[in-house]
């Protein structure tokens, strides 16, 4: 199989050079600003493409790794999109973190251009995307799952069949408003910790020793201790564009979100101050009171 991957950002280049190194297999990827630097990738192979058709050309599998549902559909069905040269029996993988209502739409495009859509967003970080031990959520067809399993497996540590297309990204957005919410709070905390003068370490450990045990810690710790951004590399907007994807879930499906409205009442803040591209952990000093 040939495949292509549009998006070879933080989490795409990790899936990109795994594709080649582990998997073994060909790929073409979209030539495009926001990717990271590709000297990598191309050494190994891959090949450049000027617009989504040209990769839908050529390719088996296509897997998409962009921002959200806005950048899926214009990249599916968008003038020179995969729609419009996808080839026969083409299985779209979208790794992205998406509307499942939109997911959905996007699978009827391409099934009516002859190819097959599954949702695959992905847990774990960009350090797991390098070493080719991401999660996959996966939801679609299991037969067309299967068809792609090798690919996936080049990429992955554990990949779960979770439902019927849709239900990948819901589930991702389930996870990511447990995940960000967990460190939002903490980061509020240690925002209110740290300005009250307490030990940074103590705080840490205070909370590993009981109820505040978590992954959320874990990833914070090293900035709460250290000012080490690095445990976590995703950017607050991205965090709020998670969060905020989950309200607009919730609101379809006539669901309470109380509390999500909060974090993104936070998140946004941060957002509208012009920390959009801080890291996560970083939330931690931009929650610190300004009047000190």
């Amino acid at each position: 199989m040939h495949v292509g991957i549009i998006g070879v950002g933080l989490m795409g280049h990790g899936i990109a050079r795994n594709v080649l190194s582990r998997g073994g297999f060909s790929l073409s990827f979209l030539d495009h600003p926001g990717n990271q630097p590709v000297d990598e990738i191309v050494d190994l192979g891959a090949k450049a493409c000027a617009t989504p058709a040209e990769i839908a050309a050529v390719s088996d599998v296509v897997i998409l790794c962009v921002t959200g549902s806005p950048q899926v559909e214009a990249i599916v069905g968008g003038e020179n999109g995969l729609a419009t040269a996808l080839k026969p029996g083409a299985v779209v993988v979208d790794c992205s973190t998406a509307l499942p209502d939109s997911t959905v739409r996007m699978g009827d495009v391409v099934r009516a251009a002859g190819g097959d859509y599954i949702d695959a967003p992905m847990t774990r970080t960009a350090k797991h995307a390098h070493e080719g031990k991401l999660n996959l959520l996966v939801g679609g067809d299991a037969a067309t799952i299967e068809k792609v399993r090798p690919v996936l497996a080049s990429f992955t540590e554990n990949v779960d069949h979770v439902g019927p297309l849709g239900h990948g990204h819901r589930l991702k957005l389930l996870h990511n408003y447990v995940s960000v919410g967990f460190m939002t709070l903490l980061a509020e905390a240690s925002a209110q910790a740290a300005d009250a003068g307490v030990d940074p370490q103590i705080f840490v450990d205070v909370l590993a020793g009981g109820g505040g045990a978590s992954v959320a810690l874990d990833r914070l710790a090293p900035y709460i201790t250290a000012n080490d951004r690095e445990g976590l590399p995703f950017f607050v907007e991205n965090a709020r564009k998670d969060i905020d994807y989950y309200c607009a879930m919730s609101d379809a499906a006539g669901a309470r979100k109380t509390v999500a409205d909060g974090v993104s009442t936070a998140l946004s803040a941060a957002v509208d101050a012009g920390k959009g591209q801080a890291y996560v952990p970083e939330l931690v000093d931009i929650f610190r009171k300004t009047d000190s």
